[in-house]
């Protein structure tokens, strides 16, 4: 096992010799990669560094050289090759930003981990330190990982990062094909990659994050899903922050006084001088096109957040997640969501019939959680009529 130390790595940005060696990686079984990236200013990753482990070697891939590259993007696709990760949602897209596609098949060891044993969310270091009582140096967590050339104490930082990760999934394999739980770690694995491949599109349903859009009518609401799309549109374009082009409270406001001028859309607080000459005319348009459309695409109103009266009821769900989750030895927060929850909830205020998500209705929580919190919810429900 490399120590920090003596961890030798090789620094790759030559498009030859990844394509050498790309061939060579696919004829593995596994790779363990990471990234190191930058987004302080931007909507998208800057994709900064990319490593990755062999098993023998350690290699630091150059994106700001090596971007695109077609050897490399087949090697990801590879269906042959285990794709080794921790804790990997921001790590998939730098990848879809840097070469159009997903790593897969994915291992999170993250994700393993919990169903192993070791917490959940456990972070990379604290997992390496419990299985193998290696410390893991810090001293390059913040660094500008865009800047050439990197500094020697960055570069072992980086290696180390994935030097120890394909031990971590070979003893959590082990473990989990022993204890039968491999399969629900491969099909939430193979989530994480179809929730990915959704976000590459513009999030249609963005508006629905808003905390008080409940209490906008349809016309409102309309308005808010049109300005919040549009900002999602200008945000890709620009490559900025959301905030960068207007705020949730901003977008909130032109919703509720949907603007029909100019001089309006100066009212709102928040809007300032730049945003009107640049934006004003086209909100304005936008607002008024949105208005007039037929009102059957219209979205429905949201409902409101669930009453405190819910309580019991919560509790009691809550009581049999954590029953079911001590007797599976793992953390409630694998089984069950607090989205998961609230759907059933919802669906027993609203005195319909008990409704799961569609994470708790389908796959392995479907017979392992969601039939029992089923039970629960008719029990509940048939005790307290």
């Amino acid at each position: 096992m490399p120590h920090s130390e003596d961890l030798r790595y090789h620094w790759l940005e030559a498009p030859a010799e990844l394509t050498e060696l790309c061939q060579k990686w696919s004829r593995q079984g596994a790779v363990a990669l990471d990234t190191e990236f930058v987004r302080t200013d931007t909507f998208f990753p800057k994709p900064g560094l990319i490593q990755l482990a062999d098993g023998e070697e350690h290699y630091l891939i150059d994106p700001l050289h090596l971007a695109d590259h077609e050897a490399f993007r087949a090697l990801l696709l590879n269906p042959g090759v285990t794709k080794v990760l921790h804790a990997c949602s921001e790590d998939l897209e730098v990848f879809r930003v840097c070469f159009g596609v997903l790593p897969a098949p994915l291992f999170d060891t993250q994700l393993a981990a919990a169903f192993c044993g070791y917490g959940f969310s456990v972070g990379y270091a604290n997992l390496v330190k419990a299985m193998f009582n290696v410390e893991l140096p810090k001293d390059a967590t913040r660094s500008d990982w865009l800047a050439r050339p990197l500094g020697e104490v960055q570069k072992r930082y980086a290696a180390l990062d994935v030097a120890h990760l394909l031990l971590v999934y070979g003893k959590l394999l082990t473990q989990l094909k022993s204890s039968e739980r491999l399969p629900w770690v491969l099909e939430d694995c193979q989530n994480m990659l179809d929730q990915a491949t959704d976000t590459q599109l513009v999030d249609e349903d963005y508006y629905l994050k808003l905390k008080l859009a409940w209490k906008l009518n349809r016309p409102s609401l309309a308005v808010l899903k049109a300005v919040c799309r549009w900002r999602e549109e200008e945000a890709r374009r620009s490559n900025v922050p959301r905030n960068r082009i207007a705020k949730d409270a901003v977008l909130q406001a032109i919703a509720e006084i949907k603007p029909p001028h100019l001089a309006k859309l100066s009212t709102v607080d928040g809007i300032h001088g730049r945003f009107l000459r640049e934006y004003g005319a086209h909100i304005v348009a936008l607002v008024h096109d949105t208005l007039a459309a037929d009102q059957s695409s219209w979205p429905p109103r949201i409902a409101k957040p669930l009453p405190p009266t819910v309580g019991d009821m919560n509790k009691a769900l809550k009581e049999r997640v954590n029953q079911v989750a001590e007797g599976l030895d793992l953390p409630a927060e694998v089984l069950v969501r607090k989205a998961d929850m609230q759907v059933l909830l919802r669906s027993l205020y609203e005195g319909r019939e008990p409704e799961l998500s569609a994470r708790l209705g389908s796959g392995w929580r479907r017979s392992v959680i969601g039939d029992e919190l089923l039970d629960s919810a008719e029990q509940f429900t048939a005790v307290n009529r």
